[in-house]
C-alpha cells in the first residue's frame, strides 16, 4: 500500500523571505502593489532572475502569486529552489528562536539537509 503526502509551504514571514532573497543573492524584496500579466497582487515582490514578473508573497494568506506563462516568461527552477531556502531560512529563525543551534549541509542532490540541536544557541 503507498502513502501521498502533500506538503504546502506558506510563506508568512517577511524576515524569512529578506532572507532567502539574501541567501540567493536577489534583489531585496519590496511591499506594495505588484502587477502580474493581467492582474495587481499586493504583499512582498521578490524578483527571481530572468523572470518578467516578481512572485508576490502574501504573508496574510501564506499564498504566492505569479506569472510565468508555462516557464515561457521565468524558470520554474528558480522559483523551487527559492522555496526551498525560506523552507530552511523560515525553520532556521524559529529554531534559533526556541533557543536552538542549526547546523545546515547541501546535499549532492540539491536537496539541504538541515539539523536542529535542541539546547545551545548557534
Amino acid at each position: 500500500m503507498s502513502h501521498i503526502v502533500q506538503i504546502q509551504t506558506e510563506i508568512r514571514d517577511p524576515a524569512a523571505i529578506r532572507a532567502a532573497c539574501n541567501r540567493l543573492r536577489l534583489p531585496e524584496p519590496v511591499f506594495g502593489a505588484t502587477k502580474l500579466f493581467s492582474s495587481s497582487k499586493t504583499g512582498w515582490a521578490v524578483q527571481l532572475p530572468a523572470w518578467r514578473y516578481p512572485l508576490v508573497c502574501d504573508v496574510a494568506t501564506g499564498k504566492v502569486d505569479y506569472d510565468n506563462y508555462g516557464g515561457r516568461w521565468g524558470d520554474q527552477n528558480h522559483f523551487d529552489r527559492y522555496m526551498q531556502c525560506y523552507g530552511v531560512e523560515k525553520a532556521k529563525i524559529e529554531a534559533r528562536k526556541r533557543g536552538h543551534s542549526v547546523t545546515e549541509q547541501q546535499l549532492a542532490d540539491g536537496s539541504i539537509k538541515v539539523v536542529v540541536q535542541v539546547g545551545g544557541a548557534a
